[in-house]
């Protein structure tokens, strides 16, 4: 874990949500909304990226509670505070941060553009676990005939490095399609999913309580937290199993843009429908059973005396035992889904494309997005709506207005300037959370710098 938490860090530390990038979807034909949506129009010849300054995004959320709910000097008890909370077992925390290392493209002909990339991400989803929290809390004396479910545990960690390589292809003057193949490269992940089972007391005959463990099957899945003594320990080791040396897997994008007419458009996209085979560094642990507990009954014999404790806990670990293994196991990346409904309107302007050309533009547009994430226990959906203004021909702004299970209120913002070849842009969500961080539910940003050459 020490490992884990070093990666951790340094990816933190480097970049400063979700993974809904709200602001960056479709915005100011950028490259990087080609990795949004495959079937993204674009304008240029070819781009490339300044390695590791094209894309560094970062972004968390928090869903039910905030940090304050925790730290706020008010007098009360941390476990009251804890008990205090209104969380459901669909509450979590979220954390997602990704570099680009490489992204560049180039135009086959005047119909088909292909690019290539390759990026490192950490993503990681925590789910409150509600019941455990409070028999952890309270106790059990407190909840007689209550079923304390095991499900509500449920979090998953990756970090891997991904190799994508698309094709856009414009079908006519209405339909742009695309698509993006990638190559997944995991050299640390850590999963607990579809664990079920109970922990229930009550009220006892021989003693006070008894306690039932009903069906317990909960499973800790691991790669590379342990590492073998050939593999290539610390933080650098680490990282390089990201280069297509770590847990390989498979994935496909896929996106589409479609102009209903000359001002409104709509488009969608499929992301990330792959898995990865975790064969590497494996160490993973499983309880399953019934286990029935009703207190200890003395009984004193100076002459064969009793060793309980160790009864008690040879019983335990017969029917309700702890395991491990080094079996390898897949697991699917968690698909995103992005579709959007656009308005021009306002000043008709043009702008040179990369067949020497002129094409028509309006100054402004506004619409509305929808972000859909599939996670472990249920998925998650964002509605945002936006305007963007074109204030030159290469000077963009997006402003964006989003609901989501961590506000009611996120405003995000975004900029896209080019001098020359040279693009600059910024993204920022929630802006308005900034300036008190400890009552913030979820922040993102993403920036970059690309040479764009029409």
């Amino acid at each position: 874990m020490k490992l884990f938490t070093t990666i951790f860090l340094s990816f933190f530390a480097f970049s400063v949500g979700s993974q809904n990038n709200e602001v960056l979807y479709g915005f100011a034909g950028l490259p990087q909304t080609i990795s949004l949506n495959p079937g993204a129009e674009t304008s240029f010849k070819f781009h490339v990226s300044i390695p590791f300054l094209s894309g560094v995004s970062s972004g968390f959320g928090i869903s039910g509670f905030q940090v304050s709910d925790f730290f706020s000097d008010n007098n009360i008890a941390f476990n009251n505070k804890i008990s205090m909370l209104s969380l459901s077992k669909r509450d979590h925390m979220t954390f997602n941060s990704k570099i680009e290392i490489l992204n560049g493209g180039f135009r086959l002909n005047d119909r088909t553009y292909l690019s290539i990339g390759f990026y490192n991400e950490v993503d990681m989803i925590g789910y409150v676990p509600r019941d455990m929290a409070i028999l952890a809390t309270d106790g059990n004396a407190s909840h007689l005939n209550k079923s304390f479910s095991f499900s509500h545990i449920s979090f998953k960690a990756d970090l891997l490095g991904v190799l994508h390589a698309g094709i856009t292809r414009k079908i006519d003057e209405k339909l742009t399609v695309g698509a993006s193949v990638k190559i997944y490269s995991s050299s640390l992940n850590a999963q607990s999913i579809n664990n079920y089972g109970s922990f229930t007391t009550v009220s006892g005959e021989n003693n006070l309580y008894v306690n039932y463990f009903n069906n317990v099957n909960v499973d800790l899945e691991t790669s590379g937290v342990t590492r073998s003594e050939d593999a290539s320990d610390g933080a650098f080791g680490i990282l390089a199993d990201t280069f297509l040396s770590g847990n390989l897997g498979l994935g496909l994008d896929v996106g589409f843009t479609y102009h209903l007419s000359n001002q409104i458009e709509v488009t969608g996209s499929l992301l990330d429908v792959g898995f990865i085979h975790y064969s590497k560094n494996i160490k993973n642990y499983k309880v399953k059973g019934s286990f029935v507990f009703e207190g200890i009954n003395l009984r004193f014999n100076e002459a064969d005396p009793i060793d309980y404790w160790a009864e008690l806990d040879e019983a335990f670990n017969e029917q309700l035992p702890i395991t491990d293994n080094t079996t390898s196991y897949t697991a699917w990346r968690p698909a995103k889904i992005y579709s959007s409904l656009k308005y021009s309107f306002g000043e008709q302007r043009s702008r040179l494309c990369y067949d020497d050309t002129f094409k028509n533009y309006f100054a402004n547009a506004m619409g509305v997005q929808v972000f859909t994430i599939f996670r472990p226990l249920s998925s998650q959906v964002a509605l945002t709506a936006f305007y963007e203004r074109a204030f030159a021909k290469k000077f963009h702004m997006k402003i964006t207005y989003t609901l989501d299970d961590y506000s009611l209120y996120n405003i995000g913002a975004g900029l896209s300037a080019q001098i020359g070849p040279v693009n600059f842009y910024t993204t920022v969500g929630n802006i308005t959370e900034y300036t008190n961080l400890e009552n913030v539910n979820s922040i993102s940003f993403q920036a970059g710098v690309n040479l764009i050459f029409n």
